[in-house]
């Protein structure tokens, strides 16, 4: 990605641009967060060998991500560890060659607790409304996924930089990155 993008005429270099995290940028990122509801996930192992896992989301206004996971899975016993965690979100459905959307996000990721734990349960609920359905467990069905989901745990992303990819936006080929602060 990072070494060549190609647009409608030819391969061209890429051309990575600073801009403040407002505007155009944050507009940008949003619309890519409100297209996708999957997301790879890159966490840092004992030995700093990396793992990866793809995971539903949802998200907050402020940009904060929020995932359902297994606390004993591999990726969650990372960040028990080590918080570090990268983020790729993108459509699977684009087409080499054509205006490409997508962004990279670098943080940290814990366990969602309290507050954290609420928010990331109502806007889970939200955006996805099975979940919501088999949280209620009214059926026979719904009763066992809800008692499994219920195993799980929220977790928090919080994003400190982000790359973004949006050549409709931004133009063919430009990567725009921006930092966070909070």
């Amino acid at each position: 990605l990072e070494e060549a993008i190609v647009g409608r005429r030819a391969a061209m270099p890429l051309r990575v641009v600073t801009e403040e995290f407002s505007g155009r940028v944050r507009r940008s990122a949003l619309r890519i967060l409100m297209e996708n509801v999957l997301c790879s996930m890159s966490t840092v192992a004992t030995g700093n060998q990396t793992h990866i896992n793809t995971a539903y989301f949802c998200f907050s206004d402020d940009l904060e991500l929020y995932f359902l996971s297994d606390p004993g899975s591999t990726h969650c016993e990372n960040l028990a560890v080590n918080p570090s965690m990268a983020i790729a979100i993108f459509r699977s459905t684009q087409r080499w060659g054509g205006s490409d959307r997508g962004m990279q996000l670098f943080g940290v990721c814990r366990e969602a607790n309290g507050r954290e734990a609420a928010q990331a349960e109502r806007l889970y609920r939200k955006r996805f409304r099975l979940y919501a359905k088999w949280m209620a467990g009214t059926s026979e069905r719904e009763k066992p996924l809800a008692t499994d989901l219920r195993a799980y745990r929220f977790y928090r992303f919080v994003p400190r930089k982000v790359k973004i990819l949006d050549e409709a936006e931004f133009g063919g080929g430009v990567l725009v990155t921006a930092a966070l602060t909070r």
